[in-house]
């Protein structure tokens, strides 16, 4: 809870532990076993953070964080604590918090996409676990759409260019190095299990803005975006990739601010085992890097895992502040993660701190945070203080009450096909309809596909509103073009609404979103990050 200007995580008979907010983006650890109040502790941080102003973004791994959104209720355990330790006179009251559901499935939240231009090579081979090989005929394939000004958006798109890559690799391969069929064959093959996950719902426009993350309610509270992530977890290199995106492109796309008095958007990563496991040496520095610097941009980043060994050294290395749940030591593995564990913080004099991990209750922490001037504090022993909101889950009327009312709604809901890799296939084949018997086999289903597209498409809306008359005059130009469809697409699918700012804020949103698209498409030499993202 937030109170006298720090965030209060726990008590004992003798100590109030705080964590300074100006060190609240020297990032922090919650771990833990199973079952001894990690998803607590994780929403006293969140609910503080909000309080303090400042945005946060969690995954709900089990459905139970959505309860931030509810007025907590009070029961024996409750009530013992705030009165042993006084929270109440501190400020403690029961309250719902500013909350966005967001799902990379768009079921239980407003829908996450992402462009593959915008993830890149590097993430996207991960997601797919990609060899070496293959990962450098993807880069090939990037790289190609990179330099030609062809913006890859969804699955059809990265199809579409792999075999336009590979149709004509002996115009490539002297500038890009070689390109194998079989390769490109293996990825093709991976995009359809990929797809088979639900893949092709995550990639795709409109693209999720992060600057939509750091969003603050009219009370001035930091808005807490909570990602659904109870099928997500089902697929642990997409949900581990996706976050890592999301951590890489902050790290990339934020602007340098230093040392702030609180942070600008706090990021906590869950079961961040996923993140970690079989990567490699280069990948890891890389992590460190971004983990290392972006404390500098404002953003805080904790990271929650049943252990500090899942975490590599040079990585927890940077996590300042500590928050050791339980450890049961049942196995020899067991016994070295406590002492693990044990060695991550300052010790305290009072207590042998490997023996009290092991004998912790529920709800009870070791925590170590860091001082004024960036030391850690000695370990404390305490009782994590308890949420103020609804501990459990929410109902499903409730969470889509939530979700109707999104001002992001309207602007995430409904996906956009927008002109790219796929539709120049097309032209291409319109050009030249005897461009069938010139392709290899695999290319013929996409060329089908196309067609289908095409003789299913619906006739082009004659008026486009009044609110298009701005639109580039040029006829014939792709930005008037794409301004055009997109505006009357939205006039046919959106034309229930009846409020005139909603209607406006349609038309504006879907041509900004066509100004972005064409602007990135005939951008050319795109610059990518650390991952490979674009810039």
């Amino acid at each position: 809870m937030y109170a006298e200007d720090k965030i209060l995580i726990g008590c004992n008979e003798n100590e109030n532990v705080f964590l300074l907010p100006k060190m609240a983006n020297r990032h922090g650890i919650i771990a833990g076993a199973t079952g001894t109040g990690k998803t607590v502790t994780l929403k006293v941080l969140a609910e503080s953070f909000s309080d303090l102003g400042v945005p946060v973004f969690l995954a709900d791994m089990k459905g139970d964080i959505s309860g931030l959104v509810k007025v907590g209720s009070t029961n024996d355990f409750i009530a013992k604590n705030v009165e042993a330790f006084g929270l109440e006179e501190k400020g403690f009251n029961f309250h719902e918090y500013p909350v966005e559901f967001w799902d990379l499935f768009g079921e239980k939240g407003i829908p996450v996409r992402v462009t593959l231009s915008e993830m890149g090579p590097v993430l996207l081979s991960k997601i797919l676990n990609l060899s070496e090989a293959q990962a450098g005929v993807l880069n090939i394939v990037f790289r190609v759409a990179d330099d030609e000004s062809l913006l890859i958006i969804d699955l059809k798109d990265l199809k579409a260019m792999i075999n336009h890559v590979v149709e004509n690799k002996d115009q490539y391969e002297s500038q890009y190095g070689a390109i194998a069929p079989k390769s490109a064959s293996t990825i093709l093959r991976s995009l359809i299990a990929f797809e088979d996950q639900g893949g092709n719902l995550f990639f795709g426009e409109p693209a999720l803005d992060l600057d939509d993350f750091m969003q603050v309610d009219d009370n001035g509270k930091g808005v807490i975006n909570v990602l659904d992530a109870q099928k997500l977890s089902l697929s642990p290199e997409i949900y581990s990739t996706f976050l890592l995106w999301m951590m890489s492109s902050l790290y990339q796309n934020l602007p340098e601010v230093g040392d702030m008095d609180k942070p600008k958007f706090v990021f906590f990563f869950d079961e961040a085992h996923l993140l970690f496991d079989e990567i490699s040496p280069e990948f890891a520095k890389k992590i460190e890097q971004i983990v290392r610097l972006i404390r500098s941009k404002g953003v805080g980043l904790y990271f929650i895992s049943q252990s500090p060994a899942d975490i590599p050294d040079d990585i927890l290395a940077q996590l300042g502040n500590r928050i050791q749940h339980a450890l049961r030591a049942y196995t020899p593995k067991d016994q070295k993660a406590v002492k693990v564990a044990a060695e991550t913080f300052r010790p305290n004099p009072n207590f042998d701190t490997a023996e009290v991990i092991s004998n912790l209750g529920t709800g009870e922490a070791l925590v170590s945070t860091l001082d004024e001037k960036g030391a850690p504090n000695v370990v404390e022993q305490v009782k994590i203080v308890p949420p103020q909101s609804h501990i459990g889950a929410i109902d499903d009327d409730l969470r889509q009450q939530i979700i109707d009312i999104s001002e992001f709604k309207s602007k995430y809901w409904e996906a956009l096909d927008s002109e790219s890799a796929y539709e120049l296939l097309l032209n291409k084949i319109d050009s030249n309809p005897n461009i069938e018997s010139e392709v290899p086999e695999v290319d013929k289903q996409i060329i089908e596909e196309v067609k289908t597209q095409k003789q299913e498409a619906p006739e082009p809306v004659e008026e486009a509103p009044e609110s298009a008359e701005e639109a580039p005059a040029q006829q014939g130009s792709i930005l008037g073009d794409i301004l055009g469809t997109v505006i009357a697409g939205q006039t046919q699918t959106k034309g229930k609404r009846t409020k005139k700012s909603a209607q406006q804020k349609m038309v504006e949103k879907a041509a900004t979103q066509a100004v972005n698209t064409a602007a990135r498409e005939v951008t050319k030499g795109i610059m990518r990050g650390i991952f490979g993202q674009m810039k």
